[in-house]
């Protein structure tokens, strides 16, 4: 009697609990996303939406000259911006032990996609042999390499936390894995990549907290190894003594340059209207590539120009807010890599346009035309995003396992 007496009671408890941990669970599905969360994916949606629709401005003269349709352009941008932005928010729900699985297997991936540069897949682009192209699409497959790369580096030294005073430590197998995947990327003559990678690598190894002194080695190899791609290349050499100074010499080595440069400054402070860009007919090379940044300025005018820089800022504010708040190793040194690849990558790219830096062929993140550039961007904003998620975790003095 009396243990039918207790059956009752236990089943009203275990149900009881039962409805405690539903609400639970489905009041952490709800669980407002973090500042950070929203600085980064506000500012990804936002700089890709404004980059279809600049790719549409730049391309869409050119396309109609040479009879095409002038949408093809910002068509196949968005399609690259309708699969990456869902891949995004996929991603971002990524445990971070997936993550950490992932690191050797994405790189091992990314530099056999890389050789496939050197098969009869591969194509050559102004002296640079950087791009396969499988079933009428043309990749870059090192805009993946670059996120593989910062993964894996962070999961590296992770595992190696404790021994990051010792310089063959943080040496091996770090520096040898990471000069052997740039160098993947070198042997194709593509040197503005290999700048990004370096600096990805170098990006790592301050966020891990490296000492200062133990940069000395691949800062070295670093500098040897552009000095040698730009000594042995007549083309480089070119680009790089090249004085853009004098607008009369706009022609040869400071065409590029120099029309870059009109173009921000017919600009002024609102622009000449959307649409309304001359450099864009014919006159700017890779004016909805690597020269965006130009026609953004003539045409939206120097508060176009403050809204793009704004929009990077938040995006690095974001992410230095998860590297100074989290305590998991592995997300400080891989949400540090990427940031340096982007935002390193953005200024370098803003400083080629505006003739602070020899023209090295890097894309603007976000906006310059390119559906593997943006797609990677869009993962590895995805991965951000992922490293976000973990941070009331960390604030409550949990680390992501």
């Amino acid at each position: 009697m009396t243990q039918v007496e207790r059956t009752p009671r236990t089943d009203s408890s275990e149900r009881s609990f039962r409805g405690l941990a539903a609400r639970v669970s489905l009041g952490r599905r709800f669980t407002p996303p973090s500042t950070e969360f929203l600085m980064i994916a506000s500012t990804a949606l936002l700089l890709t939406v404004f980059g279809v629709v600049m790719v549409l401005s730049a391309t869409s003269a050119m396309a109609v000259a040479d009879g095409q349709n002038p949408l093809d352009g910002a068509l196949r941008q968005g399609v690259f911006a309708v699969i990456g932005i869902p891949l995004m928010f996929v991603i971002s729900r990524s445990p971070i032990a997936f993550l950490k699985k992932m690191a050797w297997p994405a790189l091992f991936g990314a530099v056999a996609l890389q050789m496939l540069v050197f098969t009869p897949l591969g194509i050559e682009d102004g002296g640079n042999r950087n791009w396969i192209k499988i079933a009428g699409f043309q990749l870059q497959p090192s805009e993946f390499l670059k996120l593989a790369l910062a993964v894996w580096i962070g999961y590296v030294l992770l595992r190696k936390q404790t021994m990051l005073n010792t310089w063959h430590q943080v040496f091996i197998p770090v520096v040898p894995v990471s000069a052997l995947a740039i160098g993947t990327v070198l042997a194709g003559k593509d040197l503005g990549t290999a700048m990004v990678l370096v600096l990805v690598l170098l990006g790592c190894l301050f966020f891990s907290g490296v000492k200062l002194r133990l940069f000395i080695i691949p800062v070295i190899l670093g500098v040897l190894s552009v000095l040698a791609l730009a000594l042995t290349s007549e083309d480089r050499m070119r680009r790089i003594t090249a004085v853009c100074t004098d607008m009369s010499a706009y022609t040869d080595n400071c065409y590029q340059s120099i029309h870059g440069m009109w173009g921000m400054a017919t600009g002024g402070i609102f622009g000449v209207g959307l649409g309304n860009s001359q450099e864009k007919y014919g006159w700017l090379p890779a004016a909805g590539n690597d020269f965006i940044f130009a026609i953004v300025g003539e045409e939206l005018g120097l508060i176009g120009c403050l809204i793009v820089l704004a929009l990077f800022a938040i995006f690095a504010v974001g992410v230095f807010h998860i590297i100074r708040k989290t305590r998991d190793p592995f997300i400080r040194v891989a949400a540090g890599g990427i940031t340096v690849w982007i935002v390193g990558q953005a200024i370098l790219n803003i400083g080629v346009v505006i003739g602070i830096f020899p023209v090295m062929g890097v894309p603007l993140p976000f906006m310059s035309q390119g559906g593997t550039a943006l797609l990677a961007v869009l993962i590895a904003c995805g991965v951000l995003l992922a490293f976000a998620r973990t941070l009331p975790a960390a604030e409550r003095g949990k680390v992501s396992q």
